[in-house]
């Protein structure tokens, strides 16, 4: 598995990153300095207001950013029956989904985090609450990938899987979005280490529950 691991990862982020599958890795970043940059007209010229409420749409915009390929993680390599070659060659579905998280997040992790800080200027977010964004964003952003790529796996081959895949992933992101977004409250420097809590647990089950789902599609 040694040998494989980044000849894998290097065709999983090639096919994100550079339009291989639609739009590679700035559409997510533009759809999130959209969302930053649509918000201040939204809501006025309310300097005060921006401050408070800027971090939780970053964090929003983040989310939706995540999950815009999520219809492209699993479903095409699963079509093609690409998982049944790596199969045959030893390559357990496990591995497999946890080089494509790391991919996935590699994506859409560090580029958002450089897109924050033009988009915290627009939202009215001050350089020190911008830290505690990026430091958010660092640990959130991989909980984000893992979660994208467990329920891509699970929704698979279903029909409306795409808008299935949405709907499953915004609840079960919302602690990330709470202790993330909370980070940047009075008194909420808790938030970040409890955003990275729940990041390492979606690690941790990513692999195994997306590695099953992919065995039971495959069957």
């Amino acid at each position: 598995m040694s040998g494989t691991f980044l000849p894998l990862l290097a065709r999983d982020l090639r096919l994100l990153m550079f339009g291989g599958r639609r739009g590679g890795a700035m559409l997510p970043v533009l759809f999130f300095l959209a969302v930053a940059m649509l918000y201040p007209f939204a809501v006025g010229p309310d300097a005060p207001l921006l401050a408070r409420t800027g971090g939780g749409v970053i964090w929003v915009a983040a989310l939706l950013a995540a999950i815009l390929p999520l219809d492209r993680l699993i479903e095409p390599d699963l079509e093609l029956g690409f998982f049944d070659q790596w199969a045959l060659r030893g390559i357990s579905e496990e591995a497999l989904v946890a080089i494509r998280v790391l991919a996935h997040w590699l994506s859409f992790g560090p580029p958002l985090m450089l897109a924050a800080l033009p988009a915290s200027v627009l939202v009215g977010i001050d350089g020190d609450k911008l830290a505690i964004v990026e430091l958010g964003l660092l640990a959130g952003t991989p909980g984000l990938a893992a979660l994208g790529v467990t329920v891509a796996a699970l929704t698979a081959g279903l029909r409306g899987g795409a808008a299935l895949g949405g709907l499953l992933v915004i609840p079960l992101a919302v602690p990330l979005l709470v202790f993330g977004a909370g980070s940047l409250a009075i008194g909420g420097e808790s938030g970040l280490a409890l955003t990275g809590a729940v990041s390492l647990v979606l690690l941790a089950i990513a692999p195994f529950a997306g590695g099953a789902a992919i065995r039971a599609a495959r069957g």
